[in-house]
């Protein structure tokens, strides 16, 4: 490219998934692309996320099942024998990304985007400089630069990792200190606890969970201290300091842990608005530094729009995919249609896995008081109890009205991750009790717990 390469119709400043859905759309729509990206294509989904978690999270569930193995009969071995070769399985997750990374390389050349390798920073509100200082032109631009692990800027902090780091990891380390109570740190506990380490989880809270259904997190909770996992909840984490080889977490109250062979900070995200220069095309951020944009995710700017982790809506994958892809059907395929927020399913994949769509009980009885209606379903699965172990699933529909329209659908236990994604088509149809109690049940299932709740 020359220093003044030619327009285009979009200029996209991010590959991961928010930014390669709006540059594939816009394309098929016939627009002239660019896509900007420093780094590997996918960005955090792909490489330090969502692809690289359920590779580990499945490691941990083979895990989990060669132990259960051990006690049906099976000749595995002693179950406490049962360890993943890191370095072997990190082979295979790597090369599942590459090939990810390959089918990206493949569609965007048949789609004929021009991909530049470098970060991209505001002129201004038109144009786009690139880090060897060739600029860029466009019609429209879309911000897609996600977001980055939040550091807390306390004593020894540099002592820990984050969640990117911890994707480098070779081998599980003996013991783990995790920081945070929110989904990523709740994950990430679970699966190192599945592999062989000793978790320790610090929340400051007094749950795991926030914003999930506090009885189903209760449940989480008791299910991870069955497995040997130790909760702290009320310890808010002051300082880390240096013991050897290994590390201490001491906490506002005072009190130091046991050492640890690595601490893990999951305490929340930031967005990668910093390096933009924003403010040379004038647009609007939030206080925690988020692009600021309507339900249209256009910004302030006319002819600026952004959407996933660098704008404060839900920081999940596919919601940063339907809203890249609704805004260039928009911008480019004549459409008015808006991407609809609400009742978006979401999963932990924590041990057992919970998921939910639509409203929690305590979000419910807020909007509609008295007219809540709440059914439950607990429950050994027929695994566990082949098994003889306490795990147990539980199950819970929260309905509205004289119709009991269900208006939340919460699961926790195994295979709760897929059984919820037709139940979430259901939700949004505004299948009530009746509807689902009317369903000829699968058996023996999980799933048909929820069609045979009373």
């Amino acid at each position: 490219m020359n220093a003044h390469a030619s327009g285009f119709d979009l200029i996209v400043i991010g590959g991961g998934s928010g930014g390669l859905a709006g540059a594939f759309r816009a394309a098929e729509h016939g627009a002239r692309v660019a896509l900007l990206e420093p780094h590997l294509l996918g960005g955090t989904c792909v490489n330090v996320g969502c692809v690289p978690k359920k590779a580990m999270w499945l490691a941990a569930e083979v895990a989990g099942r060669l132990r259960l193995a051990h006690t049906l009969g099976f000749d595995v071995g002693p179950a406490d024998a049962c360890t993943l070769d890191w370095p072997e399985f990190i082979v295979h997750r790597e090369r599942y990304i590459a090939g990810i990374h390959a089918s990206y390389r493949r569609r965007l050349d048949a789609a004929g985007i021009m991909v530049v390798p470098s970060f991209g920073r505001f002129v201004d509100a038109r144009t786009v400089e690139c880090e060897n200082g060739t600029l860029l032109r466009g019609q429209r631009i879309l911000i897609a630069t996600g977001g980055r692990p939040q550091r807390p800027e306390i004593p020894g902090a540099d002592l820990a990792a984050v969640s990117d780091d911890f994707f480098q990891w070779r081998a599980a380390p003996e013991r783990v200190a995790v920081v945070g109570a929110g989904y990523i740190a709740v994950e990430l506990a679970g699966l190192l606890q599945g592999l062989g380490s000793r978790v320790e989880l610090f929340g400051r809270g007094q749950r795991l969970l926030a914003g999930f259904d506090q009885e189903l997190a209760e449940q989480l909770a008791e299910d991870y201290r069955q497995s040997g996992l130790r909760l702290h909840f009320g310890h808010s984490v002051s300082a880390l300091e240096k013991d050897g080889a290994r590390t201490r977490v001491r906490c506002e109250d005072g009190s130091l842990s046991e050492a640890f062979d690595a601490v893990l900070f999951a305490i929340g995200r930031r967005p990668n608005s910093e390096r933009l220069q924003l403010e040379r095309a004038g647009v609007v951020t939030e206080a925690g530094g988020q692009v600021a944009v309507d339900e249209r995710h256009a910004t302030n700017v006319d002819g600026i729009y952004a959407v996933g982790d660098i704008t404060s809506n839900a920081q999940l994958t596919p919601v940063a995919i339907a809203a890249a892809r609704r805004l260039m059907d928009r911008l480019y395929g004549g459409a008015t249609a808006l991407l609809d927020a609400r009742n978006i399913p979401t999963v932990v994949f924590s041990h057992p896995p919970l998921a939910q769509v639509g409203l929690t009980e305590m979000e419910a009885r807020a909007l509609h008081g008295d007219a809540v209606q709440v059914f439950r379903a607990g429950f050994r699965p027929m695994l566990a109890a082949l098994a003889d172990i306490p795990q147990r699933s539980l199950f819970k529909l929260v309905c509205v009205d004289a119709e009991r329209r269900v208006v939340g659908i919460h699961l926790l236990g195994e295979a709760a991750d897929e059984i919820l994604q037709g139940f979430a088509v259901a939700l949004r149809r505004g299948i009530t009790l009746d509807d689902l109690r009317d369903t000829v049940a699968i058996h023996p299932t999980s799933a048909e717990e929820v069609v045979l709740m009373r």
